[in-house]
């Protein structure tokens, strides 16, 4: 379905502006050789001293870490009871599923894409850009690849055929570590900023990459958890400064809760923004951001029909049983605001209709 004429207007804009967001951290490393004479030093593409020695932990944390921290918040989220007995039927083999399929499938394709697919696209390019200092490289794939995965995520939610490849992370009536993976596997295998940062360590960034994906990871699952490490920050006045500015910058629990809220009619719930995932900068940026430092009551999507799991992880391959259901065959998911023939049941929502 053709997006409206405002929406298009305001893409182009916000894509305009996402050019020119790019090629800062270029124009920023340019200067500095400029301004340096185009002397590259050994210090100058080293790891900073200072850094030096948290390198290992880094590497392990990408390795094994960051499973095991899922798997420890997790616990201690389940034994809080945050989940609030919702964690049952479909919502588990859904959860799991799409938890340890990504660990298998990426890996080889993730590999054939750095080892055969861009030797062969970009021959005799390798490890082109490892003068780049590491900060610059750092502030390089910062950018570039949390830019990227804000417009990713933001058109799966504004052009409705995208939508149906999405929703299933939308699908949980519940936040915390047991759905932080919960995606369709082809939004999955075409998560768009994991070319991009393979394409970049490939030309030689992969020790900025690795510091970049480290704490990116611990942001976003941060902001997924069903602990809410944020809220000292709005209760303490003394912190009020420190949070005025964490929250416009990195995505926090209450930003992104509000982003899986079931409504968006009540002050708090903001599905058609809040799309940052390291950086909440991003919405504050384009104008997509609502913050409230407030956490919705309830989650998920109100016409959810609790779909089987390989309905959820494998549409269109496999397509969902349940009557009405979007993931059903001959069903639509298309802008409600757009179907006079749709029942309003969530604002800015995508609801099925049958086709």
């Amino acid at each position: 379905m053709a997006l409206d004429q405002n929406l298009k207007g305001k893409l182009t804009r916000d894509l305009s502006i996402s050019l020119l967001i790019y090629t800062l951290p270029v124009l920023a490393i340019y200067l500095y050789f400029k301004l340096n004479n185009g002397i590259i030093a050994e210090s100058h593409i080293a790891l900073p001293s200072f850094l030096e020695f948290v390198q290992p932990a880094f590497v392990n944390i990408r390795s094994w870490g960051l499973i095991a921290f899922m798997l420890v918040l997790g616990a201690i989220e389940f034994g809080a009871g945050l989940y609030d007995d919702q964690w049952t039927g479909e919502e588990r083999k859904v959860d799991i599923i799409c938890f340890l399929a990504p660990k298998l499938l990426l890996p080889p394709v993730v590999a054939f894409f750095s080892l055969t697919a861009l030797p062969f696209l970009i021959p005799n390019l390798e490890n082109t850009l490892s003068w780049v200092p590491f900060w610059g490289g750092f502030f390089l794939i910062a950018i570039a690849d949390d830019l990227t995965q804000y417009w990713y995520h933001r058109l799966h939610h504004q052009v409705p055929f995208l939508w149906r490849f999405h929703r299933t992370h939308h699908s949980a009536p519940y936040m915390g570590m047991a759905m932080a993976s919960r995606q369709n596997f082809i939004y999955t295998v075409f998560f768009s900023q994991i070319y991009l940062t393979a394409t970049l360590t490939f030309l030689g960034l992969g020790l900025p990459a690795l510091f970049v994906l480290v704490i990116k990871s611990f942001i976003t699952l941060g902001a997924h958890s069903s602990i809410a490490w944020d809220k000292p920050f709005y209760k303490y006045r003394i912190l009020h400064p420190i949070a005025w500015v964490l929250e416009r910058f990195i995505s926090t629990p209450a930003t992104h809760h509000a982003h899986h809220a079931d409504t968006s009619g009540d002050g708090i719930g903001h599905f058609k923004g809040n799309f940052g995932n390291m950086f909440f900068l991003w919405d504050v940026i384009f104008g997509t951001g609502l913050i409230t430092r407030k956490f919705p009551k309830s989650y998920g999507m109100k016409s959810y029909k609790q779909e089987e799991w390989y309905a959820q992880f494998l549409w269109p391959i496999f397509k969902s049983k349940k009557e009405g259901s979007a993931l059903a065959a001959g069903v639509l998911a298309v802008p409600i605001a757009q179907k006079k023939d749709t029942v309003l049941t969530h604002p800015n929502r995508y609801e099925p209709i049958q086709s």
